[in-house]
């Protein structure tokens, strides 16, 4: 039984899962026929590590451990509230309200296919691995908790109903209005960290003050990015960035966001498989003299209210500035 400490509290040695075969850290014999392989142990470790760091979200908020039929997370929802008294008058009672999350692993997967050339030269096949797969798959959990795509189903939580902040040329205010949209949240409520992407960090340093200068960095000839912004630090990924919706960012209270796992990141290939690719293209593998691999990982992602972050948004169109400069007043006659 999990209780509120062990969902609370910081987890720092994750729970190891191996799922089909163990092969230890030895490499796999791959050979033509062969199917189902699961790449070495080391290797899928060093897969799901390279996911991490990949993943905005999994960076800026604590990750717990969820069993495969999910997690019930307890919720303090309200506080008890004391009240002045008179001498020999009773004492007041008053108790904690409380709710629930529900925090649900979904499975996230991918199938890469490449050229048979691969199976011959196993450690490109590895480092291919540690390049693509881990970007496509927290790719896709970012997507989803931010709330730039569908979240896969309930009991996982996303931003997509965070209050929106467009970024329109008074940047300075737009975060202003970004900790007093989460402050009022709740008694407590702040943002703790920003995501940005590329591009609310190029609005960031195009804010100047009405001498010219920047506003969030001490000299355009030496300081190429932003650590932190009023005092929050500022974590940079392009998963932040949706083009369609306009996204750039986000800010909030990621102390209350947690995300887990039922299991790391299990990869296995074939030779044999007939794929169905994303425009309805049949691959015949064998066929082709190819071999793919699949990768799949189940997580979830929660978040006590959505309320207590800001999505921000940007056309890239904007007045480069901080705080608007005053309006000349048209002289009579003018």
């Amino acid at each position: 039984m999990t209780t509120p400490a062990d969902v609370l509290g910081d987890v720092t040695n994750p729970h190891r899962f191996d799922s089909g075969r163990r092969t230890g850290d030895s490499p796999v014999d791959i050979y033509r026929g062969t199917e189902g392989i699961v790449l070495p142990l080391q290797v899928s470790q060093e897969i799901w590590a390279e996911a991490v760091r990949n993943s905005i979200v999994m960076q800026l908020c604590r990750r717990i451990p969820i069993p495969a039929s999910g997690l019930t997370i307890p919720i303090i929802t309200g506080d008890p509230e004391a009240e002045w008294i008179d001498e020999t008058e009773e004492k007041p009672v008053s108790r904690s309200t409380f709710g629930s999350k529900t925090l649900r692993p979904y499975t996230a997967a991918v199938i890469e296919p490449f050229s048979k050339q691969f199976a011959r030269d196993l450690p490109a096949l590895y480092a291919e691995c540690r390049t693509r797969l881990p970007y496509a798959l927290s790719k896709k959990f970012d997507r989803a908790a931010l709330g730039i795509e569908d979240s896969p189903g309930t009991g996982f939580d996303s931003l997509a109903d965070s209050p929106e902040i467009a970024i329109e040329g008074n940047v300075y205010d737009s975060f202003l209005e970004a900790l007093l949209q989460v402050g009022s949240a709740a008694d407590g409520a702040d943002v703790t960290r920003w995501a940005l992407s590329l591009q609310a960090e190029v609005a960031a340093l195009g804010a100047l003050d009405n001498n010219g200068k920047p506003l969030f960095t001490l000299s355009p000839a030496t300081d190429g990015s932003i650590g932190s912004l009023l005092g929050r630090p500022v974590f940079k990924s392009p998963n932040v960035y949706d083009p369609d919706s306009e996204m750039v960012g986000v800010g909030g209270d990621w102390n209350t966001a947690v995300w887990g796992y039922v299991q790391q990141i299990t990869v296995d290939l074939s030779d044999q498989a007939t794929l169905t690719d994303s425009d309805g293209k049949t691959i015949n593998l064998w066929q082709r003299n190819m071999i793919a691999l699949r990768a799949e990982f189940e997580v979830g992602f929660a978040i006590r209210d959505p309320q207590r972050f800001a999505r921000f948004t940007w056309s890239g169109e904007h007045q480069r500035g901080g705080r608007r400069p005053p309006k000349k007043t048209a002289e009579p006659g003018g």
